[in-house]
């Protein structure tokens, strides 16, 4: 008797826990909570339908992704985002995503490139439905991609940790209509270029988006700090 086939299950279930994260995640990325908001325990465990253990943990959680402050006297309270910060993770994000794809596009492999083809339609799809939740998990997914032909886990790790923040600036930068070249644009010179093997154009292509993002949120920041 042939053994049966079980395929590899890649989004294990999500505990209460991780649907409360989740859903408090977007929340504060979407703006329903803004800077500076505070987050009290009693409408939220109402709200989700949960106890306080968890929402406290949520909260622990988020404020570890410096989505959330804790202020002595005041409690939590959703977390403001200034450019001096901002600027910190875009050159972060410069120094370990271009060495990212400089090395996946070295070391490219055809299930590699397919791999992260099929990322790209998933995230092209984000970008026309025009949800930000799907759009941010399909982004993630992206770079994981990425990341992983590069065989650089402990940077997919710290990009991780930074992941709230990041799609908080993305959510800024996405309503934008100047920009020099269009979110899935740049999406798609990024991957075009690994699945080619072309290591400098790798590179070249995320400095782009990076530096294009980075002009994009440091005016949006400008803007709300003046309001």
């Amino acid at each position: 008797m042939d053994k049966a086939v079980l395929s590899k299950i890649k989004h294990p279930p999500a505990t209460l826990r991780d649907m409360v994260q989740e859903r408090m995640r977007e929340a504060i990325i979407e703006g329903h909570f803004k800077p500076g908001e505070r987050l009290v325990e009693r409408p939220l465990c109402e709200q989700l339908g949960v106890s306080r253990t968890v929402i406290r943990e949520t909260i622990r959680y988020l404020e570890a992704e410096g989505l959330v402050e804790i202020l002595p006297g005041r409690g939590p309270i959703v977390a403001t985002m200034n450019w001096q910060d901002a600027r910190q993770i875009y050159d972060i994000r410069r120094m370990l995503e271009t060495a990212a794809a400089r090395t996946c596009a070295e070391q490219i492999t055809p299930d590699r490139a397919e791999a992260l083809r099929n990322a790209l339609v998933q995230l092209q799809q984000g970008f026309a439905d025009k949800t930000p939740g799907t759009l941010f998990r399909a982004t993630a997914d992206f770079y994981a991609e990425i990341f992983a032909g590069a065989g650089h886990h402990i940077a997919w790790g710290i990009v991780q940790r930074l992941n709230g923040r990041i799609s908080r600036l993305r959510m800024l930068t996405l309503a934008t209509k100047d920009r020099a070249k269009p979110g899935p644009d740049h999406m798609q010179a990024i991957c075009t270029a690994i699945v080619s093997g072309d290591a400098d154009a790798a590179e070249a292509a995320v400095h782009n988006h990076l530096n294009d993002t980075a002009t994009i949120a440091e005016r949006a920041l400008a803007e709300e700090e003046s309001n």
